[in-house]
């Protein structure tokens, strides 16, 4: 959500500084305020804003305290762990429509879709890699081929326990955008999440399925 169309914009000469300076892209909660909305109104978004401690909801001009889209997202799974997976996974393809419409250009998006998918995935994991603040925060970026990324301490479920992965904001983003610029079957699975078993890392791969 970019710029003039969030509900919830604050002044833009709030400061967004977190306590350990450690920041990450403004959709990581943009995106996510239509989908608790969906939820219970507006009265349920400033209800868990409130509860999770973000006192200053971002304008979409400048980066976050990942402290804050941390604690969104983690209450969002405690509270509704039924339903969070889907809210995450639909904040996930508007950060990825976001990105397409603001981050990368109209000429480059053009021919990333007419190359073959191999040489489109290297060019855009290429790019990802330049922009992985958006959605990696501190956590440890890594490219491990055109189609795997890992992010190392991801700070959206850092702390977190649980027995299946739970970073569906970030498999959608990464799906959406091979959707669009690599091939129209592009699927993502988290295979390994910080999560889980206490693993050290977040995996994502990406194939080319047949639905």
């Amino acid at each position: 959500m970019g710029e003039g169309r969030s509900k919830w914009r604050t002044s833009k000469d709030v400061r967004h500084e977190g306590p350990s300076g450690a920041l990450i892209g403004p959709n990581a909660i943009l995106q996510l305020l239509p989908q608790i909305e969906r939820l219970g109104g507006e009265a349920r978004v400033a209800q868990m804003l409130a509860e999770a401690r973000v006192f200053e909801v971002p304008d979409g001009s400048r980066m976050i305290p990942e402290g804050d889209a941390a604690r969104l997202h983690q209450l969002l799974r405690r509270k509704e762990p039924m339903l969070a997976p889907e809210l995450a996974a639909r904040a996930g393809r508007g950060t990825a429509e976001y990105i397409l419409g603001h981050r990368i250009p109209t000429p480059v998006q053009a021919v990333l879709k007419v190359l073959p998918a191999p040489l489109a995935a290297r060019l855009l994991s290429k790019a990802i890699a330049k922009h992985a603040w958006t959605f990696a925060g501190s956590g440890a970026f890594r490219v491990v081929s055109p189609w795997c990324f890992e992010i190392a301490h991801n700070p959206i479920v850092r702390g977190e326990r649980s027995g299946i992965p739970l970073c569906h904001w970030h498999v959608a983003v990464f799906a959406r955008l091979y959707q669009v610029l690599v091939h129209p079957q592009a699927i993502c699975v988290e295979n390994t999440c910080c999560a889980v078993h206490a693993q050290s890392q977040c995996r994502f791969e990406l194939t080319v399925g047949t639905h």
